[in-house]
């Protein structure tokens, strides 16, 4: 049985942790997880949405399996090109614990919807090591350098309240209600200008990784793609007959 389930949705397509009891990470999960947002992507969703079956989101990395299952500089860089720089929006729904590598895939995703029970940490320097999978640097892109060491150092448990203040987190929900606005908030984007969106994330995760100068280098390319779309033609030519807000985008 996989350790990632994936459903299509409308165009957002659902990828489940499903690997019990606690959705701990190996090579396998990881793979699949990989292999999930293809398959997505290849179908046409617009957004992802990444959540868990399990009574955690993820509880972190398969600690009998992490010394023999080390990943090199180059297998991370391909690993966080497939998920952090899939071409369509992505919403992380969190529940339970988040930690450690879990905590990191969720901080992978364009936005972060956790419920109000949830709790997040990086606990890795409790047991010699750092955060494995990046999770300090995207901390520090978020919130900042001191919060990123804190949460790293200490690795104490954070509440979503917490994150939330922090800019960590986009939004807190109640817990029963997680389900349903984390969907939400995916079909939305999947409704939207997918080729405006995939400039966007381009060029904010450029400014993220390298600064304003770096996303500023390739403003010229992400405008073109955004004005060669027909998505494009539709937003304005709503804008001028019906006003705003009125487009439907179709993606392309």
């Amino acid at each position: 049985m996989s350790p990632v389930a994936y459903e299509k949705d409308g165009a957002v397509g659902i990828v489940t942790l499903a690997k019990p009891p606690h959705n701990l990470i190996d090579n396998v999960m990881l793979q699949a997880l990989a292999a999930a947002y293809e398959q997505a992507v290849g179908e046409g969703c617009r957004a992802i949405l990444l959540r868990s079956s399990m009574r955690h989101f993820c509880a972190g990395a398969d600690l009998n399996l992490l010394p023999v299952e080390r990943w090199s500089q180059s297998e991370l860089a391909r690993l966080w090109a497939l998920l952090e720089d899939v071409p369509v929006p992505t919403v992380a729904a969190v529940h339970g614990a988040a930690l450690g590598g879990g905590f990191e895939l969720a901080l992978m995703c364009d936005m972060i919807v956790a419920a109000d029970t949830a709790t997040f940490g990086m606990a890795e320097a409790s047991l010699g090591l750092l955060p494995l999978l990046g999770g300090v640097q995207r901390v520090a892109q978020r919130a900042g350098v001191a919060r990123a060491k804190e949460m790293a150092m200490f690795g104490r448990r954070h509440d979503a309240r917490a994150l939330e203040r922090w800019g960590v987190i986009n939004l807190v929900a109640a817990e029963a209600e997680l389900a349903a606005a984390s969907l939400s908030w995916a079909r939305q984007l999947a409704a939207g200008a997918t080729v405006a969106f995939r400039s966007i994330k381009t060029v904010a995760n450029l400014a993220a990784r390298g600064g304003i100068a770096a996303a500023d280098a390739q403003q010229e390319e992400a405008n073109t793609m955004m004005w060669n779309s027909r998505d494009q033609k539709r937003g304005l030519d709503a804008f001028a007959a019906t006003g705003p807000g009125s487009a439907v985008f179709e993606g392309n």
